[in-house]
This record gives C-alpha cells, structure tokens and sequence, in this order.
C-alpha cells in the first residue's frame, strides 16, 4: 500500500489506452450506445501482495462515481476535474456528438489526465478506493457505495443557507471563491474567442484552395507562366489543406484550457465545504450562548429577552423551586454538551482551513505552470503558423519570378 504523500506515479505507470465503442441494455432495460475506455498500468514495485490486472475497462460514468466519492471523502482537496461530457466552446466545423471519434479521443486523452493528476495528488493518491478503480473490474462499484460516502455528502440547499448566513466568513476563502468565479470567467471568454478565430481561420485558408484552383486554370492557357502558375497553384493547395492539422492542434491547447476552467468550478467547492463548516461552528456556538442565557435567566428569575417562556410565566405563575432545578440539571448537561460541540467544531474548522490552504497553495503552483506553460506552447504554434503562411507565399514569389 502507497504511504500518504507519496505519488503513486512513483510506483505505477497509468494510461487510459484506447476508447471502444459498445452496445448494450442500461437500467431500464433499453437499448444503448455507450464509450468504455481501457486502463493500462504497470507496477514497478511490489505495493500489493496479490497479484493485480495490467488492464481493464471502465465508463465514464464510473470516472463520475470515483471523482464524486473524491470530492466527499476529501473536502479540503482541490480535486482534479474530468474533461467535458459533451463538446462546448467548439467551432462551426467541429462535432459536438459525444459518439464522435475526434471528440472520444480528446476525452481519452482528458481522463487519461484526470488519473495522473489523482495519482500525482499528495492525498488522493494514497486512498484505497482509486487503488481499486486501477485493479479491480468487477465489484468496484459495490466497493464505492460500501463507503456510505453518498450519505455524507452535503446537500446543495444546505450549502447555499452556509453562503448567505455564515456571520464571520474567512476572508482567505471568499476572495479565493470569488477569484474562482473570476477564473472560470475569462476563460470562458478565451475559449470564445478562440473558437470564434478558428472558424476564421478555417475560412482564410480554404479560400487559399481558391487561389490554387484559379492559378491551375490560368495555368492551361498559358505557354512560358504555365508552370510558374501551376507550381504557385500547388503550393496554395498545400497551405489550403494543413488548416486541418493546425486546428486539431489547437484543439489539445483549447481542452488544457477547459480543464482549468473546470477547476475553477474545484476550488469554489472547497470554499463552499469552508463556508459550510464555518457555519455549523457558529450554530453551534449560537446556540451555546442561549443555553447558557436561558441557565442564567433560570438562576436569576430575571428574562432579558422576549419568549413564549416568559409570557407563559406571567399568565400562569412561577415555576416549582423543583422544577426549576430539574431545568436547571437539564441545562447544565446541554451546556456541557454544547461547549464540547463547539471545542469539536472549532478544531474541525481549524483542521480543514490548515489542510485545505496547504492544497490551494499547490493547485496555484500547479495552475501557473501549466498555464504558463499552455499559453507559451499555443503562441509558438501561432507564430510558426505565420512563419508557414509566409514560406508559401515566398514559394509562391519564386515560382512567379521563374516565369
């Protein structure tokens, strides 16, 4: 077994190898068409005592469970984000059918990612559950749903009350929601963009084909700038046709794009689990400090506040010395019990902000180098595009001052 903090990459090679196309019945017995997606791993060291399978099959869906069962067992973890279910952001000439090859091949390439940046996570490496996801085909999912991790998950209402009532919100937290919000929306409006370039750049050079095809005709009727035209006309063919290998290039820097737009949507979970637990800590707290005023007003006969509590005792009298002392006991024992809760809830609270700044700060470490490193890749792409376009058109100057 793999220690905490250490990466299982160390220890493992991981690949999801190829998609396959299948059919078959689902839950309500109809008929289905659906992806299945082949894990490979290699063991370099011995970490299992039984053997374990090189390969096998998994759905996306049960990518979903395993991210779902990450997202609940480790709150304070920016977990990493699987690629899209359907093709957004895409350009006019792109497919956006979830069956299509082209787009079943980038989410290859996306889930392939999403099980080496879990593997590679100081935290979420080391659980058993991902081991299990790796080595074991059947029974995997009865395993998941064993956890009761579904029943600890807090309900999307619950959370939204924490947002807008947590009285002492960390400010750390909000302003890293609020970035996450920021984020999630420029990047949105860059891949806009982008998509909205690539249809241009589609068209600019497809009419390059034009060029080829007017400069092949022209070339029949003429004797001495025949084949200068037809060589020119060739080369514009060339260029014409390579926009296909430089947009499905792009296509790899747009879905690095997409993955931190996803993660965008990570980190503002965890601000929310932190708001959340904020929240219960000052429940709790409330909820102590009127345990004890009701002890106090009960000791002193004296009620600060109006209550039904107080109004009853005016129209129907006193309470008994015993039962105010059997009150008093009463309160006693949920006071203790409140002061308990809260010592639980403050260390909780104290607990998730220590372990969920320490991941934040490595997912920001993580984010600025790949972006970095994604923006620097898609500019020397665009400038050896152009570096192309002027290299056939300096052929094509050749080709005109031969004739």
């Amino acid at each position: 077994m793999v220690e905490k903090g250490t990466s299982l990459l160390k220890m493992m090679e991981i690949s999801v190898a190829e998609a396959e196309k299948r059919t078959g019945k689902n839950a309500v017995n109809m008929q289905e068409t659906y992806t299945v997606y082949l894990i490979e791993t290699s063991v370099e060291h011995i970490i299992w005592t039984n053997p374990v399978p090189d390969s096998l099959w998994r759905r996306y869906s049960e990518f979903e469970l395993l991210r779902n069962y990450l997202l609940v067992t480790y709150p304070f973890s920016v977990v990493p984000p699987l690629p899209e279910k359907r093709a957004e952001f895409v350009w006019h000439k792109l497919s956006a059918d979830n069956m299509d090859p082209d787009f079943v091949e980038r989410r290859r390439v996306g889930l392939e990612n999403f099980l080496l940046r879990v593997a590679s996570h100081p935290d979420l490496s080391s659980d058993k559950i991902f081991y299990s996801f790796l080595t074991e085909e059947n029974g995997w999912k009865e395993t998941v749903f064993e956890t009761g991790f579904q029943a600890k998950a807090d309900s999307r209402l619950k959370a939204l009350n924490a947002t807008f009532r947590v009285k002492n919100p960390d400010k750390r937290f909000a302003e890293m929601k609020h970035y996450g919000d920021e984020l999630q929306s420029v990047i949105s409006q860059l891949l806009r963009v982008r998509a909205r370039a690539a249809d241009r750049l589609y068209g600019v050079y497809k009419v390059h084909g034009n060029y080829g095809r007017v400069f092949s005709e022209w070339s029949a009727i003429e004797k001495e700038m025949g084949d200068g035209l037809q060589s020119a006309g060739h080369h514009m063919d060339a260029y014409a046709a390579s926009v296909d290998d430089i947009l499905e290039e792009e296509e790899h820097y747009a879905d690095q794009l997409k993955e931190y737009l996803f993660y965008a949507d990570a980190l503002r979970a965890v601000c929310r689990k932190h708001e959340l637990t904020q929240y219960e800590l000052e429940m709790a707290a409330q909820d102590l400090t009127s345990k004890k005023q009701q002890r106090e007003e009960l000791a002193t006969g004296t009620i600060r506040t109006f209550s039904l509590k107080g109004m009853t005792s005016k129209l129907f009298g006193q309470e008994t010395p015993e039962q105010r002392e059997a009150k008093l006991k009463m309160l006693e024992t949920q006071i203790e019990e409140g002061e308990e809760l809260v010592k639980e809830r403050n260390a909780e609270c104290e607990e998730f902000v220590k372990s969920a700044w320490v991941d934040i700060e490595r997912f920001k470490e993580q984010k600025d180098h790949d972006l970095r490193e994604a923006l620097i890749s898609y500019a020397i792409m665009q400038i050896s595009m152009c570096k192309k376009g002027i290299q056939v058109w300096n052929n094509a100057k050749e080709c005109f001052s031969k004739m």
